[in-house]
Order: structure tokens, then sequence, then C-alpha cells
């Protein structure tokens, strides 16, 4: 496992293993709260995954008794000025972006609360594997800062009415309320969570890679298109990744009843 550190703190640690990178928050005492400190090292981490052809999924995951309590509210107000809150909330949004755009899926590993912009991660990772003790909550309306980045990611992952709830009350909600939501995939006991993450991490690390980039990038983008345009850009997609080598070798290897040896092209 390899720590990355800032001012000598692990913040992050990775371990790489079988196809699939483990970022691990790592501020137990803070609940792993998302400092500027912990934000960079987790776009440092997905940079490098970017880049790194072994890796075909990243899981998310944190030590300690939270998953991630939102921004570091103390570190907020150490320095409250308006330019160091655009700051910091502009680096928080290029982070989310970066994990929608990271051409591998990410699956966050929920153990524990999950509240405000860790919330967010939560909705905004591919998908999400939580144990049955976990809850989440947008509550920055009880401190007199609604979660408004937050809301972002949540109304992209579950209904407009859940999530309006969940933004004007700020209280928290279980793991079940959360997969009926659509916020979390899957509820698992916690003893097996970190397995039944593994098993669907490497279940997706199977596929060709160029697939998975493909699809992911589709996804995100025919979802903010009218119907219409949405079905031209998808079947456009389609016809390129007809043409990879990957696609025909899938093809042949269905036909021919045999596992696929992909190529990554």
């Amino acid at each position: 496992m390899v720590a990355l550190t800032i001012d000598r703190a692990p913040v992050l640690l990775r371990d790489d293993r079988d196809g699939v990178a483990r970022l691990v928050l790592n501020r137990p005492d803070a609940r792993n709260a998302l400092s500027v400190a912990l934000m960079a090292a987790l776009r440092d981490a997905l940079s490098d995954v970017a880049l790194d052809p072994s890796i075909k999924v990243v899981v998310v995951a944190a030590n300690g008794p939270a998953f991630c309590a939102g921004h570091d509210l103390k570190e907020m107000r150490a320095d409250p000025r308006r330019e160091t809150m655009a700051a910091l909330f502009r680096q928080c949004s290029d982070l989310m972006l970066q994990i929608t755009r990271l051409p591998k899926p990410v699956i966050a590993e929920v153990h524990g609360v999950a509240t405000a912009a860790g919330c967010q991660l939560v909705a905004t990772c591919d998908l999400a594997i939580a144990a049955d003790v976990a809850r989440f909550a947008t509550p920055g309306v009880n401190i007199g800062l609604f979660c408004s980045t937050p809301m972002v990611a949540l109304t992209r992952a579950v209904g407009r009415k859940p999530a309006m709830e969940m933004l004007l009350t700020g209280e928290l909600i279980d793991a079940e309320a959360a997969r009926a939501l659509g916020l979390v995939n899957h509820v698992v006991p916690g003893a097996g969570l970190r397995a039944a993450v593994g098993d669907l991490a490497g279940r997706i690390a199977a596929k060709s890679p160029l697939v998975l980039a493909i699809g992911k990038a589709a996804f995100y983008r025919q979802a903010e298109m009218p119907l219409d345009d949405a079905y031209s850009y998808a079947a456009g997609v389609m016809t390129r990744n007809m043409m990879a080598a990957d696609a025909a070798e899938g093809i042949d290897a269905f036909l021919g009843k045999r596992p696929p040896q992909w190529r990554g092209c």
C-alpha cells in the first residue's frame, strides 16, 4: 500500500491489486472531512490512475468511523475570506468532475456516515455499495449553509422530490432508504462490505477497458441531452465502438463460446 502524504500526514492511501486501485480516505479523527490537502491528494491519485493502463476500476473507501463528513468546517472558519471559499468550492467541484470524467468506473465503498460533500462524493461515484449501518444526509441547512454543490450530484443520482427533502430537512436517511432512492446500488452487512465491493470491481475489471471508457463517457453525456439528440449521439458511439478490435473480439468470442482476449483498442 502506498501512502500519499501532505505535510507528512497520510491523508490518502492507495492499494493496487488485480486491476483495481483502492483509494482510502485517511483522516479518521476528522471523520475524513474533505480538507484542501485531502482533495489535492485525491486529485493527484485520480490523475495517476487515469494514465495507468494496469488499473481498470477505482474504489473510494475510508478509514475510521465515518466515510466522509463533508468539508472541513474548522479549516473553512480558519480563513473565511470570500476568495478562499471560492477556491475551496471550485476545488471540490473540479474533483467531482474529475471522477465523472475519469475513463474508468469508480465505486464508493461506504461503511459509515456520508454527509454534505461526503454524500456528494457517493452520489458522484459511478456505483456505490453501502454497509447496512451507513447513513446519508445533506445537513448544511442545519448550520446555515445550504448544500448547494452537493445538490448538483444528488439531483443527478436520485429523484427531485427525495433530493429536495434531503436538502431541506438535512435529516439522515439509512442505507436501505438510500438504496431505494438510487443513491447506492446495494446494501450489505458491514462485515461483507469489502468483499462485495471487491466482487463488483473484479467483475467490471474483467471487461474491455476501452469499452468501459467509451460507455462511461457516453452515459454521462447522453444523460444531459434531449431524447432525439441522445439517440443520435448514442448511435454514433455504437458505430465507432463497433469499429474497435475489442468489439470484434468480444463478438467472435461470444459466437465461439470462448473467453475474450481484450486488446484495449
